[in-house]
């Protein structure tokens, strides 16, 4: 069972969203409020079920809509993605992956992990 962890930064609050091994599969931009991070968390457990993925990297991109899984290349040449609300706002990101079969299994994590997620506070 996954879970959303809320930790403090220098520069505000963020939150991770670890799979059952404990491994961060997601992770969000830092927040200035408490608040605000529980409603970034709402909004993946919302939005990660039901995005389709737009896969960036392929070579004719089919663009879906929001909300949605980004995957793209990162300058090291990794593999990564992004989770966007209906609104378009990027809610979570990856890790950089070697490899896109593993990207898509940080998908597939977030999906299965997020909507259930307990949140703790570091």
């Amino acid at each position: 069972m996954g879970k959303f962890v809320i930790h403090k930064t220098n520069t505000g609050i963020k939150f991770d969203l670890k799979a059952g091994n404990g491994e961060v599969i997601a992770t969000s931009e830092v927040y200035s409020s408490e608040d605000a991070c529980r409603n970034g968390i709402a909004s993946v457990k919302k939005n990660a079920p039901v995005a389709e993925i737009e896969d960036q990297t392929a070579a004719t991109v089919e663009t879906k809509k929001n909300p949605k899984f980004e995957v793209y290349t990162d300058k090291a040449g990794e593999f990564r993605f992004r989770l966007k609300a209906t609104n378009g706002q990027v809610i979570a990101v990856s890790e950089g992956y070697k490899a896109m079969a593993s990207c898509e299994n940080g998908i597939a994590s977030v999906k299965k992990n997020a909507p259930d997620a307990d949140i703790v506070e570091a």
